[in-house]
């Protein structure tokens, strides 16, 4: 049984020779939700970007990621495309069009569906994502809560088998933050989501993998590594106060 995702020995150097990405290794089952976390500059969004072949100077070589056992490689990248959906952290880089329709029907079109199964998975997305209604919206209208909720659709309109989201709770408030939560909840596919927010990864995520400096320097289950004090400082993160609830010492 091949995972969702697998990542293998994955290097990448940024145009100035900084190296962003050492050797990280890590895999993903069917239908798992996990948590990427580290310090700023840590190379998680680098990393989100090899996910689905956005970085395509890594061809050289052998392929280092995997999408249900079918390497990203130039000749896969449509049906990577496909299957693995990517929310960018400000919904602003992925919303161009002047309605909400024309964005969640992007990807579809794209993908050569025809008009009316491009319209049912419009309908079917936005219904899903609590946006029934917003056909007609002026995207740049909304909150940044209802942009995200309008970025996701579009990710769901095209079925992925699995979703992976840079930051998806940055500049929510509170009720967009618990609107986002449960709806992630509820999409039943893999979920690869890199986040400072670990009050989420606590709630969302039964693994975590933890990034710094480009490698991988920690992985395993959520509340025991989240409540590794020692560990969390060292790679200047901080144990979530929801755990300082559930395990006061």
């Amino acid at each position: 049984m091949s995972a969702a995702i697998e990542v293998r020995h994955l290097g990448y150097r940024y145009g100035d020779g900084t190296a962003a990405l050492r050797d990280v290794s890590f895999s993903l089952a069917d239908g798992e939700c996990v948590g990427l976390i580290g310090p700023n500059g840590a190379g998680k969004s680098t990393l989100l970007l090899h996910l689905n072949g956005l970085l395509p100077e890594t061809w050289a070589g052998e392929p280092a990621v995997f999408v249900g056992g079918c390497p990203v490689t130039p000749d896969t990248l449509p049906q990577i495309r496909r299957q693995v959906g990517l929310l960018f952290q400000d919904p602003n880089d992925q919303l161009f069009c002047p309605t909400v329709f024309e964005d969640v029907a992007f990807g579809p079109q794209q993908f050569g569906f025809g008009a009316k199964e491009v319209r049912e998975r419009v309908a079917q997305s936005l219904a899903q994502t609590g946006l029934a209604g917003f056909e007609q919206r002026a995207p740049h209208h909304l909150s940044v809560g209802e942009k995200r909720r309008v970025c996701l659709a579009g990710v769901l309109a095209c079925d992925p088998t699995m979703l992976v989201l840079d930051e998806p709770t940055t500049s929510l408030d509170p009720k967009g933050r618990r609107e986002l939560k449960e709806l992630l909840r509820q999409i039943p596919i893999t979920k690869l989501i890199a986040t400072h927010d670990l009050e989420l990864v606590v709630e969302l995520c039964a693994r975590v993998i933890v990034l710094d400096g480009g490698a991988v320097v920690a992985e395993g289950a959520t509340v025991p590594l989240l409540s590794d004090e020692t560990l969390m400082l060292r790679h200047n993160l901080e144990r979530p106060h929801i755990l300082r609830h559930l395990h006061p010492h």
